[in-house]
């Protein structure tokens, strides 16, 4: 089986030794994804949700996937109350595609991150 791996470019994934995806077709597995974009990240957990959201997206496109491929989605958040919030955010990036999904309430590694998303995807076709 070939890997190929796909990196944002954080430093943390150097100092972690992981890699943002990683490509065993005809699957792609993507690392929990918070919303950090450069260094920064948002008060609101809906602003960080979208954030992730296009931080996955691009990876994903890196390997020629989309969200439409992907089959199965892990969200974690650090309050129950994020929920309402986030599945919306969920269902506008998902909407006919469905993908199986499970919700975490759990901590976090930074105290400033409320949600993490993580995706794996499958290459139609």
């Amino acid at each position: 089986m070939t890997r190929r791996l796909i990196s944002s470019g954080s430093p943390f994934e150097q100092v972690a030794g992981y890699s943002r995806a990683v490509v065993a077709e005809p699957f792609i597995f993507v690392a929990g994804t918070s919303g950090f974009a450069n260094g920064q990240i948002a008060e609101d957990v809906v602003e960080q949700a979208e954030q992730a959201f296009a931080t996955i997206a691009a990876a994903l496109a890196q390997a020629d996937f989309s969200l439409g491929d992907v089959v199965r989605v892990v969200v974690y958040i650090t309050d129950a109350a994020y929920f309402e919030k986030v599945a919306p955010v969920c269902g506008k990036h998902f909407e006919g595609i469905r993908p199986a999904n499970t919700t975490i309430v759990c901590g976090l590694v930074d105290p400033r991150m409320k949600v993490e998303i993580e995706v794996t995807a499958v290459r139609r076709g």
